[in-house]
């Protein structure tokens, strides 16, 4: 029997080792680690957010800064609805939450990993951990794999690996063309009074934008120990990767952490003004923000909290709505979200047949997953990518 080697025991290397043929092939998965699927493991806090329920392939895309072109064939063949299908056919249903993420209905990432070790075991796939592979070397049709555990032959390699940089030298050793990892997917930290003791405070949905890149993203905003997360500025991260690289991550944002435009919210304001005129201003629910962060933006303001809402000057409205609108933040530094560490950048995309994840430069050589210049936002995303691609590496092996 042909011989299959999957460099790499993660979530593309398993789930192509789950749909490969046992009857056609010996399969073998080599991983550097001591355990198998770590990232899917972690992922959403520990629940593993499998997919995302977008079940168009044009809307799709659109989570992925980098490889949108590219996907579209492959999510045309291999889909979150197809995934979704794929798991319930293993007696493990995932569930939709509010944000349209999927996680298996057991709230376990050890669900997924069981499955895909279940599946594996019985396909006879023998998975070698601390393995790291250190070269490849192309003998006649065959590769030689030389590991730390000895040499292991192939008549097909897959290549799984992950955006090390250690995979990355090695399959440019093999000739293909990598663009520079840059980090995707990150915090943004920020020294600033109004954060100042607020961390676990967060915001339905603000706005956030990057005025000298001419950017802007919103959604959920969360105050953290070290600054700003959350999917706004996570989304925005990954969009602008590669410029916010550029500045060495050192730039100006500007926050509305209510996503009311200034003159409307300033409308607002008045009407509260004339309705409620007695009232003191610190006890004043004007806005949907949390009394502790109101307080803040009176304090930095320097509105007495104690005034009564018919006493407050113009002066100090502009100042209250432009701290709450129009914030503007420096960013020094960034923090890696922990949940999905991702990176832009890897093997080029234009080296890479997607109609079935073959290598243009190497015959019989596959390549998937985050080794390839792919990465999407949070929310399941990364993960499809890898399913997507992982089974269309699958369904042409068995073909042959």
């Amino acid at each position: 029997m042909k011989q299959i080697i999957i460099i790499g025991g993660g979530a593309a290397g398993f789930f192509c080792a789950s749909n490969l043929d046992e009857k056609k092939y010996t399969i073998t998965i080599l991983e550097q680690n001591s355990d198998v699927l770590q990232k899917v493991k972690i992922s959403g806090g520990g629940r593993c957010n499998v997919t995302h329920a977008c079940f168009d392939p044009r809307e799709l895309v659109q989570f992925y800064p980098r490889g949108n072109k590219e996907l579209l064939s492959v999510f045309s063949k291999f889909q979150p609805g197809d995934t979704m299908e794929w798991f319930e056919q293993r007696n493990v249903p995932l569930k939709i939450e509010n944000d349209n993420r999927a996680f298996p209905e057991s709230n376990s990432s050890q669900t997924i990993i069981n499955t895909f070790l279940n599946e594996t075991q019985k396909k006879n796939v023998a998975v070698q951990t601390k393995c790291t592979v250190k070269e490849i070397e192309k003998q006649g049709e065959k590769y030689i794999i030389k590991t730390n555990s000895g040499d292991f032959e192939a008549d097909y390699v897959v290549y799984t690996t992950g955006s090390s940089p250690k995979s990355l030298k090695i399959i440019e050793n093999l000739g293909h063309k990598i663009v520079d990892l840059v980090p995707s997917l990150f915090t943004f930290n920020i020294k600033d009074e109004l954060l100042k003791d607020l961390p676990g405070t967060s915001f339905e949905n603000a706005g956030i934008s990057i005025p000298k890149l001419k950017t802007e993203e919103s959604g959920p905003l969360l105050i953290t120990h070290w600054g700003l997360s959350g999917p706004a500025v996570l989304k925005i991260s990954a969009w602008e990767a590669i410029s916010l690289a550029k500045l060495k991550y050192n730039f100006e944002i500007e926050v509305n952490f209510i996503s009311i435009e200034k003159d409307e919210a300033e409308d607002i304001f008045n009407t509260f003004k004339q309705a409620h005129p007695k009232k003191t201003i610190g006890q004043s629910k004007i806005f949907d923000i949390t009394n502790r962060f109101w307080q803040k933006i009176l304090d930095i303001s320097k509105v007495d909290l104690n005034k009564q809402v018919a006493n407050i000057s113009g002066k100090e409205i502009q100042k209250i709505l432009e701290n709450l609108c129009q914030k503007k933040f420096q960013v020094s530094g960034k923090s890696t979200f922990k949940d999905e560490f991702v990176t832009a950048g890897g093997v080029d995309l234009k080296e890479i047949n997607f109609k079935n994840m073959t290598s243009k430069l190497l015959p019989n050589f596959y390549i998937a997953g985050e080794v390839l210049n792919i990465d999407a936002v949070t929310g399941g995303f990364n993960f499809q990518a890898c399913w997507s691609e992982g089974w269309l590496i699958a369904q042409d092996l068995n073909t042959l």
